[in-house]
């Protein structure tokens, strides 16, 4: 692991792994084209699609994470990527009011309930969810898979050095990791002359078949939805927090409060000042009007 901290901290935008020889070894597929996605969905694909679920307007996957974690894998061995999305009560809210963000929703390949309002929302509609499935999750068993199967992975996101420690973190739980790349791109990247063609150049060029991406919604999503169009073998997770959480930098919410719905609660008493006006003023009485929405619609369905 000195190694893998070492290559780190001299290259923090690309570093990889050592092998087992103690000299670094290639990401399995760095400079290797990969074929482009079909232009037709597979009968799997079109079957997982006919099952959506509609909740909060949204078409959410009734996956499990380990079903989406065998859906990335599936696809990664056929050279086909794509983007997961992980829409909460506050995307959910975002997009109820801007149609832009509610195509680029849509247009994400798989869609998972993060939040626990959808998953009650759906059950209330007569359409259950099997559960959450969350990025902060998904970074940890998507990143055991690619290790696994020996992909290289890329993190993007987080205050500046947290990526950094997140591929060690990463690497220390899932021995194999390959770590192609992080980056932590500055506040207003995005409005930068050349902020946006630096991040692609080096993600292209380490060649990554798995990217969390952690910029909050919606700029993570944007920049996934520009990304994939130059590598379609990849797979594009918009995480938020995720990085942060893996990294340790941020606490998350002890097991039994992400069960019962009340995660909200301890990140808002954690960050109160950041948050407050967002959970409080905004998400709660959207999420409330949801729940009853739904209710009235069992009751009188």
């Amino acid at each position: 692991m000195k190694a893998v901290r070492s290559a780190l901290a001299a290259d923090p935008v690309r570093a990889v792994r050592p092998g087992r020889s103690g000299k670094p070894e290639k990401a399995a597929s760095a400079g290797a084209p990969v074929p482009r996605q079909r232009p037709r969905p597979d009968k799997a694909t079109r079957r997982r699609l006919r099952r959506r679920v509609r909740v909060a307007g949204l078409a959410i996957d009734p996956m499990t994470e380990t079903e989406v974690v065998d859906h990335v894998v599936a696809a990664l061995k056929r050279g086909e990527g794509g983007h997961i999305v992980t829409p909460n009560v506050d995307i959910s809210r975002a997009v109820a009011r801007d149609a832009a963000l509610r195509r680029l929703v849509e247009g994400a390949d798989l869609a998972v309930a993060d939040g626990m309002p959808l998953v009650w929302a759906a059950r209330l509609l007569g359409t259950p969810l099997p559960g959450r499935v969350t990025g902060a999750d998904l970074i940890w068993s998507l990143s055991e898979a690619a290790a696994f199967y020996r992909y290289p992975i890329y993190l993007l996101g987080g205050p500046p050095g947290v990526a950094e420690q997140a591929a060690v973190r990463l690497a220390d739980r899932h021995p194999g990791l390959l770590v192609s790349g992080v980056d932590a791109p500055p506040y207003g990247f995005e409005d930068v002359p050349g902020g946006y063609d630096r991040i692609r150049e080096a993600i292209v060029a380490a060649g990554p078949r798995v990217v969390f991406v952690g910029l909050g919604f919606p700029k993570q999503d944007r920049l996934i939805a520009r990304l994939r169009e130059e590598l379609p073998g990849t797979w594009f997770i918009g995480c938020g927090s995720a990085i942060a959480f893996a990294a340790g930098a941020v606490r998350r919410a002890p097991t039994w409060m992400q069960r019962s719905g009340l995660e909200w609660l301890f990140r808002l008493l954690s960050e109160p000042g950041r948050l407050a006006r967002r959970y409080l003023a905004e998400d709660l009485p959207y999420a409330l009007k949801l729940l009853t929405v739904c209710l009235v619609k069992r009751l009188f369905s």
